[in-house]
C-alpha cells in the first residue's frame, strides 16, 4: 500500500490525526478561495469550453492520486458525485459573470455548506446519519450559516465589462456569416443581453442551485462507506478511506463535462465558441480545484463531513471576497465591507460552533 494507504489505517480520535485533518481543511480554503482567480480576467464566452478544459486538469489531478493509490477498486457509483458537481459546475461561468466572483462564491459556499450539514447530519440520501457530542452547537452553526447566506445576498458588487481584444476571438466560427460576426463583441453571449436587474436575479439563483449540487456531491462516497460496514450489501468490505474514491469521482466530472461539451457542439452546429485564452488558465484552475478537493477527501477521512463542511465551504468565501475588494474592486463602499463583516463574523461563528460540537 501507498503511504497515504498507510496513513487510513491510523486512529483517527489523535491529535496527529486531527491536526492533518485541519491543515488539509486549510489548504482547500485557500486553494477553493484562488482556483477562479487565474482565468477571472480572460475572455470565457459562455463557459463551456472553459469547463472543459478545467474538468480535464481535474482528471489528471486524480490519474495521479490513482497511481500514488496503487490503484485501488474502481466503484463506478461514486461516479455520481463526480457527475452531480460537473452539473452545477456549468453554471459558473454565468455566475461570475453576473454577480462576480466574490459574491457568486460566498453564495454557492453557503448553499453548498447547509446542503452538506444537512445530509451528512441527518442521513438523508440512504447514509448514515454522523453523530456528534454536542447537538446543540452543530444546530447553532448551521442556523448561523443560513444568516450569512441571506446577508450575502445584499452585497452589492461591480462587474465591469472589459474591451475585447483580437486574441479573445473563438478559434471555432461559422464563415458563413463572418461578416455579421465581426460586427458582435467576440464574448457576447446570453449573459450580456441581460438587465442589471435581470443578471442578479438570475446569478444569485444559479448560485444556490450550484451550492445544492455541490453539497451532494459527496454523498455517493459516503454511501458507498458506510455499506461497506454491511456484509449483505454489495459494497461491503469496500475501502472506508476517502482518497480511494478520488480518481473514480472525478473520473464522473471529467466524464459529465464532455457530454454536456458535445452536446453544446451539437447544439452550435458543431461550431463551439472556443477561446485560446482560457485554455492555459483553465488548466491551471482545475488543478488547483482538483488539489484542494483531494485535501477535502483527506480531510472527510479524518474530520468527518458534518465538521468539514462548515470549514471548508465558508472559508473560501473570505478568501474570495479578499481578491474582490483588493484585486479585482468588485465590492466597494463602506455599507458593504460593514455587510461583509458582519457576515464573516456569523460564518465563522456558525463555522466553529458546527466544528467544535463533533470534537
Amino acid at each position: 500500500m501507498s503511504s497515504l494507504a498507510f496513513t487510513s489505517s491510523s486512529n483517527t480520535s489523535s491529535g496527529s490525526d486531527l491536526g492533518f485533518g485541519f491543515t488539509c481543511s486549510i489548504i482547500s480554503v485557500l486553494l477553493f478561495g484562488t482556483n477562479f482567480v487565474p482565468v477571472k480576467k480572460y475572455d470565457t464566452g459562455d463557459g463551456m469550453f472553459f469547463q472543459w478544459i478545467l474538468c480535464a486538469s481535474i482528471w489528471l489531478v486524480s490519474l495521479v492520486v490513482n497511481l500514488i493509490q496503487n490503484s485501488p477498486k474502481f466503484w463506478p457509483l461514486a461516479m455520481v458525485g463526480g457527475c452531480v458537481w460537473a452539473t452545477g459546475n456549468i453554471t459558473v461561468v454565468p455566475i461570475v459573470k453576473t454577480v462576480g466572483l466574490a459574491l457568486g462564491l460566498l453564495l454557492w459556499a453557503s448553499t453548498n455548506l447547509i446542503t452538506g450539514w444537512a445530509s451528512s447530519r441527518f442521513g438523508m440520501f440512504g447514509i448514515d446519519p454522523q453523530v456528534v457530542s454536542k447537538p446543540y452547537l452543530n444546530y447553532i452553526g448551521a442556523a448561523l450559516s443560513a444568516l450569512s447566506a441571506v446577508m450575502f445576498l445584499f452585497v452589492k458588487s461591480d462587474v465591469n465589462t472589459r474591451t475585447i481584444s483580437s486574441e479573445s476571438t473563438p478559434l471555432l466560427v461559422n464563415s458563413i456569416n463572418s461578416d455579421l460576426q465581426q460586427s458582435i463583441p467576440a464574448d457576447e453571449s446570453w449573459v450580456d443581453k441581460l438587465s442589471p436587474l435581470q443578471k442578479r436575479i438570475i446569478g444569485c439563483s444559479l448560485a444556490i442551485v450550484a451550492g445544492v449540487l455541490y453539497g451532494t456531491n459527496f454523498v455517493p462516497v459516503l454511501y458507498i462507506k458506510d455499506h461497506a460496514k454491511r456484509n449483505e450489501s454489495i459494497y461491503a468490505g469496500a475501502s472506508q478511506f476517502d482518497v480511494d474514491y478520488v480518481f473514480a469521482h472525478f473520473s464522473g466530472i471529467f466524464l459529465t463535462s464532455s457530454v454536456y461539451f458535445l452536446i453544446y457542439c451539437a447544439v452550435m452546429k458543431n461550431h463551439p465558441k472556443v477561446y485560446p485564452e482560457a485554455v492555459l488558465p483553465g488548466f491551471v484552475s482545475g488543478l488547483l480545484w482538483g488539489i484542494a478537493n483531494c485535501c477535502w477527501f483527506m480531510a472527510n477521512h479524518y474530520l468527518s463531513a458534518v465538521v468539514t463542511f462548515p470549514i471548508i465551504t465558508a472559508g473560501p468565501g473570505f478568501i474570495a471576497a479578499m481578491w474582490g475588494v483588493f484585486v479585482f474592486k468588485e465590492i466597494k463602499g463602506l455599507k458593504n465591507y460593514i455587510i461583509l463583516a458582519v457576515a464573516f463574523c456569523i460564518i465563522l461563528a456558525g463555522s466553529l460552533s458546527t466544528a467544535f460540537s463533533k470534537v
